[in-house]
């Protein structure tokens, strides 16, 4: 076995000119035409001109980390190939006979090539040693390969397995490049093994401290000019990884050339390739502690291959964003003091095969029709399977390519914010698949899932749920926060399954879960992570709202995270929660025959008594209208004049109830089907030749209306958080299936809401209101015709009489439609 040299390599400045008693290797290519006087000629050519050089260090080992790379020397006159072995010059330390210092010894050779190396460059590349400069090369399927140095070509010998090595005699390490031959072409290209580290300490210390919140900038791979050089830094953690290798279409896909090196303990690997730029393909290939391999796509790609290829692919952003105007004014007012009212898209499925750039042309100028403030998108990050709607995420940075590039996503954002309306991503921190190729025991051990299988695997969705508690897996998630509104301009962040996160013992039963320290059921580090998160995302980036899908009666989702509650923990720091009780309750009394309503009329106004806990979005989301729960029309009784109308009234209803305001596609115009992600809306029933065209168009219209009085009536959501905002009118006219209530401003300027679930005309119906309001006109009513419906309205102001009623000093009379929700306000 050859001895191995010493992995930091040797001291430039004591490395004598000569390696007198070495024994020379024993040339293996073209050995004919390497003779001694070509071999002289260059020794002369290249002492000449790099005696006036002196680098100030090498790329050897973790000593280059604080060297500047070495300079070129001049270039050489024209000489023949150089082979390597002994040169005669001054007298040097003699080296004991048997010892190679220019092949790669037979430990590092079985460790590269077993990918089992963490310190490649040690070993890789130019390294002075007595007699010169010995390089070494490995590169499998090259017929040959040269070093290049100016004009100086030196071949080097073929070592085997890939591996070439030979000794030039210079004084310094210079600057060089390869040439690489393979069958039928040449390849010219800088040494991955020349170059010092391209990730600094800074980031490293960040990364280490699970304190990194540009990640995206650190790790993953960043098309960059280091060292004057163009290629592509790769960077991966993967601290449980007996070895890393870059592998890609740029290699065969084989990673044995493409070794990376370790930096230390922060379990980050690094590689600068030369010459490698966007649009290439790429996977890590990961020797995993029991020695077996696994190819992994890139944690952190900022782009990828549309599914079921499952390649990352390097790439960087060329966009010139054109939004400022919005970006300068989105944080002017507080969402909760906003008006906000969401349109919910599933964007591959709202017109099926349009990319982000055709999308871009349509969905805007659809939704700023509407009236709608923000669109909604499921999930954009990549996936593999698009039945899960982007709720298995495998690429956590990249929007999903099957719609585009990720400057095709931003031209998308671009044109949403240029339109006037604001763009919120549902994200999806709780849990990933298992696919073998992405996060799952990426580097052969739980990483990004907690070691704890119990705690690992999400009972219901067959996936795992990421380790909140380990510091890395928190600065992952929260960069990727931060990634997607900085990176996109996102101007809101939807997160999925929080009651998942927050409690142990979620879908488990007993014996199936382990409580905290405190004896409690709460995920303590899930807390932490979500109160990091969201103070992360405020401050870096104002304007943005955090909303939670949290279904529980968690003390303090939206109170911030330096206030405790009664609970003892502090808030955790969201802008706005659905209310998911609100929902299920007012769809559960919908669902009822109005006959059969009055047994339960307290599922209407039952939101009210918690209305003020939290910061609300009234959500009426797709996962109300796939797997047998049929459309939000389709879920109202009777015929289909009643469902109509029902889901009018309702509509109305929700308009004017507190809380902001979500609506998934396809329910503005009450698609009779449920929402399929292969089919996408019913966008046929809108179609003018077809025969009921009208009753969709009419809900439409409504929901039109009903988005513009509500932006324009700042009672609706000025005042949406503070209890003073709302009064109850009657909240107890069970047996007439009837609500009222007032909306107030800041100002204390009203609105009277009154809901009639009954499908019957109710004349001269009394309603207690304000004294000081000396008339009030109508200003939307859903039993209007051009929405569908019998229009029972009232086209003049109505004026209160004096009598008392409901509690209130005057009263009016009012005609109430069957299954109506009429507005009116000061006239």
């Amino acid at each position: 076995m050859t001895p191995r040299p010493p992995s930091s390599g040797s001291d430039p400045q004591k490395t004598p000119e000569a390696a007198a008693g070495a024994e020379p290797p024993a040339p293996q290519r073209s050995a004919a035409r390497k003779t001694a006087a070509a071999k002289t000629t260059a020794k002369k050519a290249a002492a000449k001109k790099a005696a006036a050089r002196k680098t100030a260090g090498t790329t050897t080992g973790r000593r280059a980390a604080g060297r500047a790379p070495a300079k070129a020397p001049a270039a050489p006159e024209p000489v023949a190939p150089v082979a390597p072995g002994p040169v005669a010059a001054s007298p040097a330390p003699s080296v004991p006979a048997g010892i190679d210092l220019v092949r790669v010894g037979a430990a590092d050779r079985e460790r590269l090539l077993g990918g089992t190396h963490h310190d490649p460059h040690s070993v890789l590349g130019a390294h002075p040693v007595p007699g010169g400069v010995a390089f070494r090369v490995l590169r499998p399927y090259a017929l040959g390969v040269s070093v290049v140095v100016g004009t100086l070509r030196s071949e080097l010998n073929d070592d085997g397995d890939g591996f070439f090595s030979g000794l030039l005699p210079l004084r310094d390490v210079p600057e060089y490049r390869l040439e690489v031959t393979y069958e039928g072409t040449v390849q010219h290209t800088a040494d991955a093994y020349s170059f010092l580290p391209a990730l600094g300490e800074f980031d490293l210390h960040l990364i280490g401290e699970g304190r990194h919140e540009q990640l995206w900038k650190a790790l993953g791979a960043e098309p960059m000019t280091h060292q004057g050089v163009s290629g592509t830094r790769f960077t991966v953690w993967a601290p449980n990884a007996r070895g890393v290798r870059v592998a890609g279409g740029f290699n065969f896909w084989d990673g044995t050339a493409f070794p990376m090196r370790s930096l230390g303990s922060t379990g980050v690997w690094e590689l600068f390739v030369p010459g490698i730029g966007e649009g290439e393909l790429y996977k890590f290939e990961i020797t995993r502690p029991d020695g077996s391999r696994t190819l992994r796509a890139d944690p952190m790609a900022r782009r990828t291959e549309a599914p079921p290829a499952t390649a990352s692919i390097v790439t960087a952003s060329h966009y010139e964003w054109g939004d400022q105007e919005w970006m300068a004014r989105r944080g002017d007012v507080p969402a909760h003091e906003a008006p906000l009212s969401v349109y919910e898209v599933h964007l591959p499925s709202w017109r099926p095969g349009l990319t982000y750039r055709q999308l871009a042309e349509q969905l805007p100028a659809y939704v700023k029709d509407l009236g709608f403030t923000h669109v909604e998108l499921m999930p954009i990050a990549e996936h593999p399977f698009g039945g899960s709607w982007g709720y298995q995420v495998t690429g956590f940075y990249a929007p999903t390519a099957r719609l585009g590039t990720p400057d095709d996503f931003r031209y998308f954002v671009d044109r949403c914010h240029q339109a006037g309306i604001g763009v919120i991503m549902d994200w999806v921190p709780a849990h990933f698949p298992r696919d073998d190729w992405a996060l799952a025991e990426f580097d052969g051990r739980p990483l990004y899932e907690h070691s704890d299988p119990l705690r690992a695997a999400h009972p219901d969705w067959g996936t795992l749920e990421f380790d909140f508690g380990r510091r890395e897996v928190r600065n992952f998630l929260v960069a990727n926060a931060v990634y997607w509104c900085e990176e996109f301009h996102i101007d809101g962040l939807r997160v999925d399954a929080v009651a998942s996160m927050l409690y142990l013992d979620y879908s488990r039963g007993p014996g199936q879960w382990t409580p905290n320290v405190h004896g409690g059921r709460e995920n303590l580090d899930a807390v932490a992570f979500l109160q990091e998160m969201n103070a992360t995302v405020y401050r870096r980036v104002p304007g943005v709202v955090t909303i939670a899908e949290e279904s529980t009666a968690w003390d303090g989702v939206t109170r911030a995270t330096h206030h405790r509650g009664p609970s003892g923990f502090g808030g955790l720091g969201f802008g706005l929660k659905w209310n998911m009780g609100w929902m299920h309750d007012t769809l559960r009394y919908m669902s009822h025959d109005p006959v059969h309503r009055k047994h339960h009329h307290g599922e209407m106004t039952f939101s009210m008594v918690y209305a003020y806990s939290e910061n609300y979005v009234l959500p009426i989301s797709h996962d109300e209208v796939v797997h047998g729960k049929g459309s939000l029309v389709s879920k109202m009784p009777g015929d289909w004049w009643r469902q109509r109308a029902d889901l009018r009234a309702y509509l109305g209803f929700m308009w004017s109830h507190p809380g902001k305001k979500l609506l998934f596609m396809g329910q503005e115009f009450a698609q009779g089907s449920e929402w399929s992600e292969v089919r996408g809306p019913d966008w046929w029933l809108l179609d003018p030749a077809y025969g009921a065209e009208a009753d969709h168009r009419g809900v439409r219209d409504l929901v039109r209306d009903l988005n513009a009085v509500y932006r324009a009536t700042p009672a609706l959501w000025a005042r949406d958080v503070h209890p003073d905002g709302f009064q109850w009118i009657t909240a107890d006219a069970a047996d007439d299936n009837v609500l009222a209530f007032l909306r107030h401003d800041a100002d204390g300027t009203p609105l009277l809401v009154v809901s009639h679930f009954s499908p019957v005309v109710r004349e001269g119906y009394r309603i207690g209101v304000p004294g000081d309001v000396p008339a009030w006109q109508e200003v939307l009513n859903t039993d209007a015709a051009r929405y569908g419906g019998s229009d029972v309205v009232h086209p003049d102001p109505v004026k209160p009489e004096p009598q008392g009623w409901h509690g209130r000093p005057a009263s009016i009379r009012l005609t109430l439609p069957p299954l109506a929700t009429v507005w009116l306000r000061p006239a």
